[in-house]
């Protein structure tokens, strides 16, 4: 708690106590009355004072209709017809709800601060004198940094040296540690668990994912959601017109009736009731919570109103490499009418166990223990081409359609990435690699359709068969393949003239146009390129298509509760100011609708934060 919120605790506290005292003495025979009301008035002033202030200053800059005001009219008015009780009560029942309200946005912000914390301070650099402390900006590309066990990475770069564990949470938003290893890519931010590690700095400070993230928080407010759009113009009419009101019913029953002072009453009850905290407070208090909640899981969100937007989309269109899939491969099929296809897939490896080339590492991998059977010698690697090598005297060629061209050997071209294989001079068949699907994916996009998403689309520049078959296995709806960037952009177009609302995941340069026309935007931050998460709305920070569920469950839970305030506030405002007007409402009354009608307000907007 903070020192001005202990002080407004110890306030309310002093207060009611000197309230308690003033009820009891009034009830003693034998007691001044003067001495009740100056227990009255110490209780009044003790806790109204401040409001009375702002009131004042108000009232100064020409800034009449307030919270403030409304609450020092009502109050005062009480104090002059003989209302001490009622008067100190509003006064009291008011500062309890700003109370509240301020705690409720302490917590809201302490949720977002502790990303504020992923900021390091000073970087370990090694230069020709030693190793220095140095502000991370000072640091610059190629220099290589030393990270001590406990010690934050200050900017994003490859590690060179050592192996450790990393605490990525501040950055995904997941508990789970990080193994890195050396050629492993690490972001600034992380904090090192284990060992000493080196590492080569490959971007500048201003451009490492701690200061974008930092910068995405900072400016996550900027973009205000249709709801909190609409409560700010709603204040700037709703409180101007109910003070005018309140004046015409202390006024215009004036002509009419023999007791002016019961009017002037119930004007000051209307005011007190007509206060808009509960709707000023709760509606923005529901989306900044919204926005933290969804921090902590690491989905870092733009501005409140793309929270709002994603709350009503209906339909997702997901880009496929890196988004849905690993961006690394895995044999997809073997295709042969020469041998049987286990037979060539463990040749081809036996050969490819000589290469480091990612694709070979996929082949091996993909034909487990059988490659070890073949005995191989005269390896030869080709470049931008393949590699050949010799089995019981056979010279076999694997590699790409160049490879074959050059030996003369005749091979359909293909879209997919695929090994083609050579016995000597005659062709023994291919290997078809696809890109590898993400553990989660599946478990997303069902995830997505059990709440509300209606339609799923893939855009992939894949060919069709292997597009078909990962749209098959994870659930898409639709799927386009063979796509240039320019034909995503055309297709999502086309998806979106039908009036849905829709949102896009992708991760590559060339889904930023496509993000930049989607209504919600969401970008892989981990792998995704620079400009996709630039054009992006949301940013998921550790790639993980689980955290899309998590966004858009986060954003409808924060509209539902929203949305809630809104009806809650205004039906019984509504309520209220009509039993105000008509006299069966007091001041007490008056109290419920303002302070009570803010307090729930606030404490259903806080459920936005779990």
């Amino acid at each position: 708690m903070k020192r001005k919120q202990k002080r407004i605790l110890l306030r309310i506290i002093a207060s009611a106590i000197l309230l308690c005292f003033a009820l009891v003495l009034s009830k003693a025979v034998k007691i001044n009355e003067t001495v009740v009301n100056a227990l009255y008035l110490a209780a009044y002033i003790t806790i109204g004072y401040d409001v009375i202030i702002k009131a004042a200053l108000s009232l100064r800059h020409r800034r009449l209709l307030d919270e403030n005001f409304l609450m020092s009219v009502a109050s005062v008015g009480a104090v002059a017809l003989g209302e001490f009780t009622e008067s100190v009560s509003v006064m009291l029942f008011y500062q309890i709800g700003e109370f509240f309200q301020s705690y409720a946005v302490g917590k809201s912000r302490k949720s977002i601060a502790k990303l504020m914390n992923i900021r390091p301070d000073t970087a370990r650099v090694i230069r020709e004198n030693g190793t220095l402390l140095v502000l991370p900006d000072e640091v610059i590309v190629g220099d290589i940094i030393e990270v001590l066990k406990g010690e934050k990475i200050a900017l994003d770069g490859v590690c060179v040296s050592g192996n450790s564990m990393l605490d990525t949470s501040a950055l995904t938003g997941e508990s789970l540690p990080r193994e890195v290893i050396t050629g492993n890519e690490v972001f600034a931010g992380c904090i090192n668990m284990g060992d000493v590690i080196k590492i080569r700095v490959t971007k500048p400070f201003e451009d490492s994912s701690v200061v974008k993230i930092l910068n995405l928080i900072e400016n996550a407010t900027a973009n205000k959601a249709k709801s909190e759009k609409f409560i700010t113009k709603f204040s700037r009419w709703y409180t101007p017109t109910v003070t005018v009101l309140a004046l015409l019913l202390a006024v215009i029953p004036q002509f009419f009736t023999d007791n002016p002072l019961e009017w002037l009453k119930r004007a000051l009850i209307f005011l007190v009731i007509s206060c808009p905290c509960a709707l000023v407070i709760s509606v923005p208090l529901s989306f900044f919570g919204g926005i933290g909640a969804a921090s902590k899981r690491g989905v870092l969100v733009k501005g409140t109103g793309y929270l709002e937007t994603l709350s009503e989309c209906d339909t997702i269109v997901f880009d496929k490499t890196g988004t849905l899939t690993k961006g690394s491969f895995s044999v997809f099929s073997v295709n042969s009418d020469k041998i049987p296809k286990e037979a060539l897939l463990a040749i081809c490896a036996s050969i490819e166990n000589y290469s480091n080339h990612p694709i070979a590492r996929s082949i091996v991998t993909a034909a487990g223990e059988d490659y070890k059977k073949y005995l191989v010698d005269d390896i030869k690697e080709i470049s931008g081409m393949g590699i050949s090598g010799k089995i019981n005297g056979h010279r076999i060629f694997i590699g790409n359609s160049f490879m074959m061209n050059k030996l003369g050997i005749y091979c359909e071209n293909s879209d997919a990435l695929t090994v083609h294989i050579a016995f000597g001079k005659e062709y023994a068949g291919n290997i078809v690699l696809a890109d590898e699907i993400k553990e989660e994916t599946k478990e997303a996009i069902e995830s997505l359709k059990e709440i509300g998403i209606k339609e799923t689309y893939m855009l992939t520049g894949d060919i069709e068969k292997i597009a078909q078959n990962i749209a098959e296995q994870i659930g898409i709806d639709k799927v386009y393949s063979g796509l240039l960037p320019q034909d995503k952009v055309d297709i999502f177009k086309s998806v979106k003239a039908n009036g849905k609302k829709v949102a896009f995941v992708g991760d590559g340069i060339n889904d930023a146009p496509v993000i930049a026309l989607s209504d919600v935007g969401i970008a892989m931050g981990s792998m995704g390129s620079d400009a996709a998460i630039e054009a992006a709305d949301i940013v998921l920070m550790d790639d993980n298509p689980l955290k899309i569920c998590e966004a858009v469950k986060i954003a409808k839970r924060t509209k539902k509760i929203a949305t809630q305030n809104i009806i809650f506030a205004l039906a019984v405002k509504a309520a209220f100011l009509i039993m105000g007007a008509c006299g069966i409402s007091g001041m007490f009354g008056a109290v419920i609708a303002d302070v009570g009608v803010s307090f729930v307000a606030i404490l259903n907007a806080m459920r936005t934060l779990k």
